[in-house]
């Protein structure tokens, strides 16, 4: 049964976060409707903090919270380690590179340096097929398993995704990215002030005793066996932390949306003291304290902690900022692939768009209807974080040669990038679900090598250019 206490918190808290956001909104500029640029990137306006709230709080979701948590050891801590190397690769080497190429996604700098608009469009289809069906349903499954396990209420997990899907949707379609951003930092200060009394309190309830831990829990040196073996972190960990928060148009478009380079890297840098100082705590600490209490419950231990550690009003806050988190990435993933297809594919091969708001509802209510469906599919996997990982290494390092070539290297035939990311594709899917030799952080480095070595190979052999060294930084 529902506790009235946690569900009235619950109501008021998400009231005022929505009351706040509109507040803050209700006079911005509209900017022009035909405009990609001025609708997915707030017209520039995004202030350093606003950038670093909705940077932490787009990533930091359920399948962060519920998923690291769910595995239950301090290993997955290198998670988000690795992730503050991404960030400052970011700030210092992608960032500049966009704002100098005026880019409103992040595929358009490819079309700029390829200077072909088909590979643009084959990299933004990437990522829209990782966005419909493996991070949205992932994040709606992950947030609905979060509630129920938190409230232990009896209720279909389906119909709480849907609930999570519709108010997500609406945020992505009626408010743009401004309103996306702002939600966000307002959830993020909530939620990362709870999350770390949540860490306090289940330390208090084992009375700071990590005693009868399996020792492998408590390591940050993985073996063979583990999640994140130690091996990892010298191959494909840095390359996928380079790919996630460099060229995914989920985060740096949120970093694009600064009124300059120097804002936008304000934003990235404290969005990275975040990351190493608050999150690694709040992902694994409550799940290590869950398996002394409980056992090995995997991705319910977070939700089960928090529901047993909070007083019930307390816990209403709690459960209203985790509302918040599902909310402000789903619907920042929902705007991201809305900016993917408005300006990548339908710009460029459909002509003209008459109202960027309008085709961006309209591909927003499509991809939110795909990943409901795609729930069951979540539910049924053993670990969220590990599953969302290693299906999403198909996309990744494919994508991630082609921005390689195109900024290490000029007289690249577009042609020939498409054909390492393509390859890359059917390598990944051989080495992580036909023949496994090694763990598929490997798989992933070894993907990307093969990717940029079969790009330049094609580049010589088949459509007959050699191809120059650029910096990194030079210009389109």
């Amino acid at each position: 049964m529902v506790n009235p206490v946690q569900a009235s918190i619950f109501l008021l808290i998400t009231a005022l976060i929505g009351l706040a956001t509109y507040l803050h909104c209700r006079g911005a500029r509209a900017g022009d409707k035909s405009s990609g640029h001025d609708y997915f990137l707030a017209n520039g306006g995004l202030s350093w903090y606003f950038i670093a709230g909705s940077i932490t709080l787009t990533n930091l979701s359920t399948d962060q919270l519920v998923g690291m948590n769910g595995n239950q050891m301090l290993l997955l801590a290198w998670w988000e380690f690795a992730a503050v190397a991404g960030l400052f690769i970011l700030a210092f080497v992608f960032l500049p590179i966009y704002y100098r190429n005026n880019c409103t996604t992040t595929t358009e700098l490819l079309q700029k340096k390829y200077g072909d608009k088909n590979i643009r469009a084959l990299i933004s289809v990437l990522f829209l097929f990782g966005n419909v069906f493996i991070f949205l349903p992932a994040i709606l499954y992950g947030g609905s398993l979060f509630l129920l396990s938190m409230t232990d209420v009896e209720f279909p997990i389906i119909a709480v995704a849907i609930a999570f899907a519709i108010v997500g949707a609406a945020y992505a379609i009626l408010g743009g990215l401004r309103a996306v951003a702002v939600s966000d930092t307002y959830s993020g200060v909530l939620i990362l002030s709870l999350a770390l009394l949540v860490v306090f309190l289940a330390l208090k309830a084992i009375n700071f005793d990590f005693s009868g831990i399996p020792a492998e829990r408590l390591t940050l040196i993985g073996d063979n066996e583990s999640p994140i073996p130690w091996h990892t972190l010298l191959t494909g960990m840095i390359f996928i932390q380079t790919f996630y928060w460099s060229t995914n148009q989920t985060i740096t478009q949120r970093a694009m949306a600064a009124p300059n380079v120097k804002e936008a890297q304000k934003g990235v840098l404290t969005a990275a003291g975040i990351r190493l100082l608050i999150v690694p705590i709040i992902v694994t600490v409550p799940g290590i304290v869950a398996f002394k209490l409980y056992g090995d419950i995997n991705d319910a231990a977070y939700g089960r902690i928090v529901g047993d550690v909070l007083p019930a009003w307390l816990s209403g806050a709690f459960a209203a900022g985790i509302a918040a988190a599902v909310l402000t990435t789903f619907n920042s993933i929902l705007n991201a692939s809305a900016a993917l297809y408005v300006c990548d594919i339908h710009a460029s091969y459909l002509g003209k768009v008459k109202s960027v708001p309008r085709l961006s509802g309209v591909v927003s209510a499509v991809m939110t209807i795909m990943a409901i469906l795609l729930v069951p599919f979540f539910a049924s996997q053993e670990s969220i974080i590990n599953t969302v990982q290693q299906l999403y290494g198909l996309l990744s390092m494919p994508i991630l040669s082609a921005f390689i070539v195109g900024l290490a290297f000029r007289n690249v035939d577009a042609r020939a990038a498409i054909f390492g990311v393509v390859s890359g594709v059917a390598v990944y899917a051989v080495l992580s679900f036909v023949w496994t030799p090694f763990h598929y952080i490997h798989a992933m480095f070894v993907t990307l090598v093969t990717s940029l070595f079969l790009s330049l190979a094609a580049n010589r052999l088949v459509f007959g250019r050699r191809e120059e060294i650029a910096l990194l930084t030079s210009a389109a």
